[in-house]
């Protein structure tokens, strides 16, 4: 895998409750950023990870919400599957069959991405997981554990009448080995009056 020396700024948005605590207490020292639990829901849209907006401090505001938190972190991408390359892309297919032979052969179903607009993705995170796991074996070229996940997502609606382009596309970045997060911050933006 080809080490990304890249660093990008990323933003976190903490809900309220054990969240956000959370993230109080890790801005102000009182945990470190190895003590960062990633998300590991079956949905998560990127597979396992600590999940950011690359450079959409905004776009995390508006995920935690008015009673939430937002955390910056100065990310470097080190062994970064990129979904925005085609090199990784194609090893996605790969991924897949991968699995739907293992689970034809079980007896069982493969997850389906479900629910409005396809936002539960239980088959791209899982398909995410095993690619992460198997990386190495699928491309002899690529070495070294997967660090971060990234991927462009277009989201939301059109961004004025006949667009193509969508109100909420975005990047995403998710950080699976914490070395990654370089550094944190509290980031300065205002809540819009009337937003949530």
């Amino acid at each position: 895998m080809e080490r990304f020396a890249r660093i990008i700024l990323g933003y976190h948005g903490a809900k309220t409750g054990a969240a956000a605590e959370y993230a109080r207490r890790l801005l102000l020292g009182e945990v470190s950023v190895d003590e960062w639990k990633p998300s590991e829901n079956e949905f998560d849209w990127l597979g396992h990870g600590i999940y950011f907006w690359e450079h959409s401090p905004e776009r995390a505001r508006r995920w935690a919400g008015a009673d939430g938190m937002v955390i910056g972190a100065v990310i470097q991408l080190g062994n970064c599957l990129d979904l925005t390359d085609l090199r990784y892309t194609e090893l996605l297919l790969q991924s897949f069959a991968a699995l739907e032979t293992n689970y034809r052969q079980s007896g069982l179903k493969l997850p389906q991405n479900s629910g409005r607009e396809l936002k539960n993705r239980k088959l791209d995170c899982l398909v995410i997981n095993n690619l992460c796991l198997v990386i190495n074996n699928l491309d002899p070229a690529i070495s070294g554990q997967v660090q971060t996940v990234r991927c462009a997502f277009e989201e939301g609606d059109e961004a004025f009448p006949g667009a193509v382009l969508k109100k909420e596309t975005h990047i995403q970045v998710a950080v699976r080995d914490p070395e990654c997060i370089l550094g944190i911050f509290r980031p300065s933006i205002e809540q819009k009056q009337g937003e949530q």
